[in-house]
């Protein structure tokens, strides 16, 4: 009964004390230790992080049991354990940054700047998924493999510059001559920026998914990659099936026609870009109006 009123009365002395900065300050540290967790779920970070909390509890355990050649040991393991925890997790370190820089604070920030008007923008886009989408049931029909991946709001020069650089109008000609099956640049991906086909050929990230099946190849697993390191949005022709899928977000989605395939394009390419490209636009008109 006394141990219960002791942690009672801890708690009312605490309580007088606390601080609405308190508060604040630990629903912050709740926020990233949720969002830590959420983002090594699934991933071989996870198992990782199971290993230092074994790790730590042995620690503990020596220093209980007074076990001094493990207690040294694990104590001179973690004093350069912050190095190597940074190493380890820079995959994951590098996507919660990319992450926090596609929000909606990083967008103020954003150095994307629209080619031309809003309808421009949009017109644009729409005529780029209508020349996909068409070569896409070309690709289907002929048991094309194929692999195009749409830039957003991460920028993918490292990808580009593994491959040729096109940057040339969308064409279902020019689609076709690049994933030929005798062609260069049919093994690797195509970049679409801007509305344009931008480079071919390029080599992408394979997933570090290990839970995909047999039936899944180097373009879908180099589609969810892409998808798992940055927003970008990729298209899959399967060369044995011939089915569509599309990858975002490290998500795999398949079964589509050329209806729901240009749709579903055209909702991602165009959330989130039409209100941002649109407020530059009334700036930069509202700023010319202004102008003798």
């Amino acid at each position: 009964m006394d141990f219960l009123l002791g942690i009672w009365h801890t708690f009312i002395s605490l309580m007088n004390t606390f601080r609405l900065s308190d508060g604040a300050d630990i629903l912050i540290v709740a926020f990233l230790i949720y969002g830590f967790i959420k983002l090594i779920q699934e991933t071989r970070a996870e198992q990782l992080v199971k290993g230092i909390f074994i790790l730590l509890i042995a620690y503990a355990v020596s220093q209980q049991f007074k076990l001094g050649m493990l207690s040294t040991l694990l104590s001179n393991f973690f004093q350069f354990s912050f190095l190597a925890i940074l190493i380890v997790f820079q995959p994951e370190l590098r996507r919660a940054l990319e992450h926090l820089g596609r929000s909606k604070l990083g967008n103020y920030w954003s150095l994307n700047y629209m080619i031309g008007d809003e309808d421009t923008y949009i017109q644009r886009v729409r005529n780029t998924t209508n020349v996909v989408a068409d070569s896409v049931m070309i690709f289907q029909e002929a048991r094309v493999g194929a692999l195009i991946v749409f830039e957003r709001k991460t920028k993918l020069g490292e990808i580009i510059d593994t491959g040729t650089m096109i940057k040339a109008e969308p064409s279902i000609e020019l689609i076709s001559n690049i994933f030929y099956n005798k062609a260069p640049l049919h093994d690797g991906a195509m970049i679409v920026k801007d509305g344009l086909i931008y480079a071919g050929g390029c080599i992408l990230p394979l997933t570090r998914n290990e839970n995909l099946g047999n039936e899944f190849g180097t373009r879908h697993r180099a589609a969810i990659g892409i998808s798992e390191n940055s927003d970008a949005v990729a298209v899959v022709v399967s060369e044995e099936t011939g089915s569509i899928s599309i990858a975002v977000n490290g998500k795999l989605k398949q079964g589509f026609d050329k209806e729901t395939l240009k749709d579903t394009l055209n909702n991602l390419l165009l959330q989130n870009n039409i209100s941002y490209k649109g407020f530059l636009a009334t700036l930069k008109k509202s700023r010319g109006d202004k102008q003798p």
